[in-house]
């Protein structure tokens, strides 16, 4: 390893790392995995990859944990996220820095990332006094009718590249204050980030002493995922990625009767009405096409614009992309970052070439770039095709900054051409226009889980519930009511009179 940033030393991160924490210890293991930035192309550092023996080690840990920590009252479970959220809040210069080395995203984004993790900590302390059940009026005489919610027990949670520590904790916090524990695979591609946030973690729970397999980590690849997925001790498996990778796991958790939360590709579309605000739309459409170089499952995809404006929009479009500066993430003045390896550069490659076969016609049509700056060859020009919206290639999910335009006559065809595609994520219209805004967000309107007005497809709120129908898994994380998604509900009956009335007047007399 070359010059090592000081934010790995503010974080503990060293050039050997145990990737295997249990009980708020690490351990190694004879095998090792080597984190490469996209940035430069320099090695961060090695982390070790957990055995199979180490993991069934950190579930057993993890189980017994929950056993204790379902007995804490939610409030003082909150106390203990709410200080995590302080910690983050002291290391998130450090924490974003090192999320923007390892990932690649700008170092605004990988800032921001941290910040998710701060208000989904401030979040979870809120919830921790507002996990809240019904009470129920009972057709039977001297009967309370009410319904509780309980913990599962041991939360398995399969992260992706592109938000190496948001995505964890947006599951981790709300999993904690339900009274959860938590097992955490990483990517295997930025392993160093989970490893941080460990770190950080285990400095919290000394302090509070709270039940020590509260959060581990495993490390490693595929394998380590199919055994989280078949794992019967693992009531809740929360996984993002792929649409391929989803349906591997949502098959394997579903045969074993587990439950999944599945946050899975995009292929999302900004629908550009002639009453649209030209300044807002490019500022959308830029930057959910080029933020995180693509790389986000709500990256905008496709933009379908009215043809009245199509060439008005798509010369502002290219003008933007003009001024766009591409460069080390780690520069504030550089917009555009690498992608995170030489195969999804060569993913982006192919990619385009498939545009081309299939007779798109690029407005700008990027590449690879080279020179000194390059060196680690992960980082592309941005493209713009005008496509078929039906053709193969745009009908599946580019992970990379390749953003489809096409044109439009009437809305409910710009909608029918939004919906027209397997995934289901992230959708947006901009509209000047209350009755179009109103039909996007009505039943005939968007059929994604995140549907927007005068906002682009990128980003989300922590308030609010994440997540997409189709083939995007129909799971939902963050805001709003998904923390059930981590609690059993339970019915209860109680009889607080001196008969045995049964239901539905049924008379059993013995």
């Amino acid at each position: 390893m070359s010059t090592t940033p000081s934010f790995l030393h503010d974080l503990g991160i060293q050039h050997d790392n145990a990737g295997t924490w249990i009980g708020g210890q690490s351990i190694d293991s004879a095998a090792y995995l080597t984190s490469f930035s996209p940035v430069d192309g320099n090695v961060i550092g090695r982390v070790s990859v957990t055995t199979v023996e180490q993991y069934h080690k950190a579930i057993d840990s993890a189980h017994a944990a929950y056993l204790d920590w379902r007995t804490v009252p939610a409030p003082k479970r909150g106390e203990v996220v709410r200080q995590y959220g302080n910690l983050l809040r002291q290391h998130k210069e450090a924490l974003g820095a090192l999320v923007s080395y390892e990932m690649g995203k700008s170092l605004a984004e990988g800032q921001g990332e941290v910040q998710e993790m701060i208000d989904i900590c401030d979040y979870a302390v809120g919830l921790s006094r507002q996990l809240a059940g019904l009470t129920m009026k009972s057709e039977r005489p001297d009967h309370l009718m009410m319904e509780q919610w309980h913990p599962v027990g041991v939360v398995g949670v399969i992260s992706a590249f592109n938000f190496p520590v948001a995505v964890w904790a947006w599951n981790a916090c709300i999993a904690w204050v339900c009274g959860n524990s938590v097992v955490w695979k990483a990517s295997e591609k930025v392993p160093l980030c989970a490893v941080a946030c460990q770190i950080l973690w285990n400095r919290v729970a000394s302090e509070n002493q709270v039940p020590a397999g509260l959060s581990c980590i495993v490390t490693g690849g595929v394998d380590l995922g199919v055994l989280l997925s078949e794992d019967t001790r693992i009531p809740v498996v929360s996984a993002t990625g792929s649409t391929r990778m989803g349906r591997e796991v949502g098959q394997k958790v579903a045969a074993r009767f587990g439950r999944s939360i599945l946050e899975l590709g995009g292929n999302n579309a900004i629908i550009v009405t002639p009453s649209a605000d030209l300044k807002m739309t490019v500022t959308a459409a830029v930057f959910g096409a080029v933020g995180t170089a693509g790389q986000r499952c709500t990256s905008t995809r496709r933009l379908i614009i009215h043809e009245s404006i199509f060439d008005k929009v798509l010369d502002a479009i290219k003008n933007a992309y003009g001024q766009l500066k591409i460069g080390s993430p780690l520069r504030a003045e550089n917009h555009v970052g690498p992608l995170i390896d030489q195969d999804a550069v060569a993913m982006y490659v192919a990619a385009l070439d498939r545009v081309e076969a299939a007779g798109g016609s690029f407005h700008l049509r990027g590449g690879v770039l080279e020179g000194p700056e390059y060196a680690s060859g992960c980082y592309v020009k941005p493209s713009i095709a005008e496509v078929e919206n039906d053709w193969s290639i745009v009908q599946h999910e580019t992970f990379a900054p390749l953003l489809y335009v096409m044109k439009y006559r009437e809305l409910s065809e710009a909608i029918n051409l939004q919906n027209a595609v397997p995934q289901g994520l992230s959708s947006a219209i901009m509209t000047g226009s209350m009755q179009e805004a109103h039909r996007f967000l009505s039943a005939e309107g968007s059929d994604c889980g995140i549907a927007n007005v005068n906002i682009g497809t990128s980003g989300a709120e922590i308030g609010g519930a994440f997540g997409g129908e189709k083939e995007t898994g129909g799971g939902r994380e963050s805001g709003s009511d998904s923390w059930k998604a981590y609690m059993r509900r339970q019915t209860n009956t109680l009889n607080y009179g001196s008969a045995l009335p049964l239901a539905q007047g049924i008379v059993f007399n013995i």
